[in-house]
């Protein structure tokens, strides 16, 4: 049996029947999988949509049900692998972000698939790497697979609005895109998000409460090759179709709660995306390994100084109280990088 924390919906994070201490049967890895031990968490929005999706706390439970773990941002150790297991041993300090069908990190083992899986840098502490999986795929996919620039340099100068920069997305896309040549205008609101952002190497960090094409003229900017939305597709979206240049590329990662006027696009023929990280997972996309070689190829960067971790805010121990705090901190709406929970308590 392990340890692990489930969640209920219907009720505020703050409330004690939230979060509770559950106990559950060992997990057997299949063939492709890995049991990992999980020595640190970091959550992430998704964790709260899926939350207030769940049975509120007064729900019937099916005898025998095993109830849903969230969780899917963690850094561990491999104890055990399946027979088709290649490149992972018993041991081997890992990283990853998962499969959102799949039970999360909320535990003190999980399983998870080897080829979505990364060995973690040694420069990292369990707590840093944990903050940067889900995000650094999220952004890593977002900037050079769906907007189609290039990571190392080949769209040098061209220019990239990010929004959200100091989010957990935000502050990773900001290095990879200033790594990669980007001319980096990030959005911020609060002088701490906004250091943070300039901190991360954004060029340019306009304040999102105010219009942002009069904030851009002055800089030279009156349309932008590529446009990332970490922020509020809605909201964004009449000005995102004003200020993208023709044949420019927009990616977003927040669901759209009305419709959206494509229309507004067409006459720049314009090209909008959707980046959803659990994408290969769910589907089980012939490609999904594509995320354990980015995990890797982002292992190397910090290494090499090039990448640094975005933890902001350590949670100690993993229990309820705390992943209640850490829910709050995240529905605030104010967090700056990631909020971490690290040793089982």
């Amino acid at each position: 049996m392990f340890n692990a924390i489930a969640a209920h919906g219907g009720v505020s994070s703050q409330d004690p029947r939230a979060f509770r201490l559950v106990q559950l049967p060992d997990a057997i890895p299949g063939p492709h999988d890995l049991l990992v031990r999980v020595e640190a968490l970091a959550v992430n929005p998704v964790d709260t949509k899926v939350r207030a999706g769940l049975p509120g706390p007064e729900a019937p439970t099916q005898p025998g049900a095993v109830p849903r773990l969230l969780g899917w941002d963690a850094a561990g150790e491999v104890e055990a692998c399946g027979a088709a297991v290649r490149g992972f041993g018993p041991g081997d300090a890992v990283w990853f972000a998962g499969d959102i069908n799949r039970q999360g990190c909320y535990g003190e083992r999980v399983l998870v698939e080897a080829a979505i899986c990364g060995h973690r840098p040694p420069k990292l502490s369990a707590a840093e790497a944990a903050a940067l999986p889900l995000t650094g795929i999220t952004a890593w996919e977002a900037l050079f697979e769906r907007l189609g620039l290039d990571p190392e340099g080949a769209d040098a100068g061209r220019s990239l609005l990010i929004l959200g920069g100091a989010g957990g997305v935000g502050s990773i896309a900001i290095q990879l895109a200033r790594r990669a040549g980007l001319v980096v205008i990030a959005t911020a609101s609060r002088n701490e998000s906004k250091a943070w952002c300039e901190q991360l190497g954004a060029d340019h960090v306009l304040n999102h409460q105010h219009p942002l094409a009069p904030q851009l003229a002055p800089l030279g900017y009156e349309q932008l090759d590529a446009i990332a939305n970490f922020s509020d597709t809605d909201a964004y979206w009449p000005v995102m179709a004003e200020l993208i240049r023709p044949q420019g590329a927009i990616v977003a990662i927040v669901g759209n709660r009305s419709p959206l006027d494509l229309n507004l696009l067409k006459a720049k023929s314009a090209s909008f995306h959707w980046e959803f990280m659990f994408t290969r997972p769910q589907f089980q996309t012939a490609d999904r390994g594509e995320q354990g070689a980015i995990l890797a190829r982002l292992a190397q960067l910090v290494e090499a100084g090039e990448l640094f971790s975005t933890l902001t805010t350590e949670l100690t121990p993993i229990n309820p109280t705390n992943l209640a705090r850490a829910h709050g901190l995240l529905e605030s709406g104010r967090t700056i990088g990631k909020i971490v929970l690290t040793g089982w308590g």
